[in-house]
């Protein structure tokens, strides 16, 4: 287990996305078998995704609205701010605390570049806030702006892995010193025209609309089934054992593979194996209850990190799950969703099952969670939450 100086409190997390934009709405939607993908139509193709519901949708539109500095803003930063600002509520927090921000996005302003690019290509002339608009540091920036405090901000890209290694740099400020409380997660708004036709060009997306178009964590699939979708989670991270806490951090871990391949990782998912040891450390593995995998719904990517289970737990595996069948596989956001689902099961204490797998195990009990998660070329990221 990498040494966690100090006890590591969640006492917050928010989030929007196809399955609600409150605890109730997303709960309530974890609990029944059905899913949030539906199939769209990007200029002139249809796709399957799983997109935030046209009543939350306006929502965000009214925070566009709120303001008029908001309206050049992608959705990727209204997401952000949306889910940072009912994070923070949560927790209490002041703007006068300084609390740190990291936000990260695989992607960033997908919408806002891809529409800039089309005008630049149809006159010949950017045009005046392309590019503070669609800038990377955009996300934290305005959060920051938003919620009024003075800490530091940060925004990063580390690919499908970026939201996990968002917390990470959470504690190590809070580790430092030099920050008591910090407000990590990630946010992306990838559905658009080019972005899907990039995944489609992978051979990586799904291409059936059956009962359950992404078959995340089937191992007996034959065909690839990624199903792209949207939306933000943020975490609220205190020093010290809290009394309001939802979780708390017991353990991290982190690795990266040399590539192969742009896009690959090891059959035996070697990253996931070094990074679920260092969280672990000696935790006794037969303690871990349930995991949730990063299983984006892929033929490799689901059966690597499940060898890689094999490979730490022996005979002993704990439940898996995945919500990537129910909501598709939100890039840069997905690690904080998943951290949600986690912290969901871990407070309601009942087990999130995959409707389609037969004789999936059960949890005795949901009291230590391992998360994981990883992004293009094997930068994995594997976080122990624990039940105080």
């Amino acid at each position: 287990m990498k040494k966690m100086y100090k006890p590591i409190s969640i006492t917050a997390v928010a989030s929007i996305s196809s399955l609600g934009k409150n605890h109730e709405e997303v709960w309530k939607n974890y609990k029944n078998n059905n899913h949030c993908i539906l199939e769209k139509i990007f200029q002139g193709n249809s796709a399957l995704v799983a997109s935030i519901s046209e009543d939350n949708k306006k929502e965000i539109e009214k925070l566009k609205l709120s303001d008029s500095k908001y309206k050049s803003l992608d959705d990727t930063v209204l997401y952000a701010i949306y889910a940072s600002r009912e994070a923070v509520k949560q927790a209490g927090w002041k703007s006068s605390e300084n609390f740190g921000i990291n936000i990260g996005s695989s992607r960033g302003a997908t919408s806002l570049f891809e529409n800039y690019h089309k005008s630049f290509l149809k006159n010949n002339k950017a045009k005046t806030l392309s590019s503070p608009t669609t800038t990377l540091g955009n996300i934290a920036s305005w959060v920051a702006h938003d919620l009024q405090t003075q800490g530091p901000e940060i925004s990063h890209s580390i690919t499908c892995s970026t939201a996990l290694h968002a917390l990470l740099n959470g504690i190590a400020w809070i580790n430092s010193g030099m920050c008591n409380k910090f407000l990590v997660g990630g946010s992306e708004a990838p559905l658009t025209p080019f972005t899907i036709a990039q995944m489609q060009a992978l051979k990586i997306y799904a291409n059936n609309n059956e009962d359950y178009p992404c078959k995340a964590l089937d191992l007996s699939k034959n065909h690839n089934t990624m199903v792209l979708g949207e939306g933000a989670a943020m975490v609220c991270l205190e020093e010290g054992e809290k009394d309001n806490a939802l979780a708390t951090i017991k353990g991290i871990g982190y690795a990266t593979e040399i590539l192969e391949h742009n896009i690959s990782i090891s059959s035996d998912a070697q990253c996931f194996q070094r990074s679920m040891k260092m969280a672990l450390g000696d935790f006794p593995a037969e303690d871990i209850d349930v995991i949730v995998m990063h299983a984006p719904g892929t033929i490799k990517g689901d059966l690597s990190e499940y060898k890689a289970i094999e490979a730490i737990f022996k005979n002993d595996l704990p439940a898996v799950t995945s919500n990537k069948w129910k909501i598709g596989h939100t890039f840069g956001a997905s690690g904080t969703l998943s951290l949600e689902l986690a912290i969901l099961m871990l407070q309601q204490q009942q087990f999130i099952e995959i409707p389609y797998l037969k004789n999936q195990k059960q949890p005795k009990k949901i009291k230590n969670v391992l998360v994981n998660a990883v992004g293009f070329g094997g930068n994995a990221v594997s976080i122990l939450l624990s039940k105080l």
